[in-house]
């Protein structure tokens, strides 16, 4: 479990405290005292939409400018509530951040990103256009898939296993030190 954000209620003000809870009583979560507010902090996993690019050919991996550490990674971004589906999400996400077309969205599966908590729904996304970056990117990687390399875990298994998909073996890399 992440640590929670939440140090007072929301709706009263009081401090939060942990608190086990029927259905799941091996779990503390951060709840209000008062018991006619009632308000327990969930703290249920974020939905992240994350691409698989295809372009011509090859894969796009791109690198965060917030990243302190340099490292290449999937398309990723969250799924916003006016998101008409995850699908539609993963096409928004690739337009915003590298200017291509979906010309498909092709789910890969679901992934736990226990750090941020996060739960990432993969697609594989072959795309058009010309690659111009959104602000968010400093930069990206054109990489054959038959020499792509993973990273074990979350967005990483996502693309272990489109490539296992594709009939290539991928292998796996070290993670950066942050």
């Amino acid at each position: 479990m992440t640590p929670s954000a939440y140090v007072h209620c929301p709706h009263c003000a009081r401090p939060l405290g942990p608190r086990a809870h029927p259905g799941s009583p091996e779990v503390l979560r951060q709840s209000c005292p008062d018991e006619a507010c009632g308000f327990v902090h969930w703290d249920n996993p974020v939905p992240v939409v994350a691409a698989v690019v295809e372009h011509e050919g090859a894969l796009i991996l791109a690198r965060n400018r917030a990243w302190t550490t340099p490292f290449f990674a999937l398309i990723t971004g969250f799924l916003e509530k006016t998101d008409p589906s995850p699908e539609e999400a993963v096409a928004r996400e690739v337009k915003e951040e590298l200017d291509l077309d979906a010309s498909a969205v092709h789910f890969i599966g679901h992934y736990r990103f226990e750090r941020q908590n996060q739960l990432i729904l993969a697609y594989h996304v072959p795309a058009t256009g010309v690659i111009t970056l959104g602000e968010e990117l400093a930069e990206c990687r054109r990489i054959d898939p038959a020499r792509a390399r993973y990273w074990p875990v979350a967005t990483g298994l996502a693309l272990r296993d489109w490539l296992l998909s594709q009939g290539h073996q991928p292998q796996a890399m070290d993670l950066p030190r942050p």
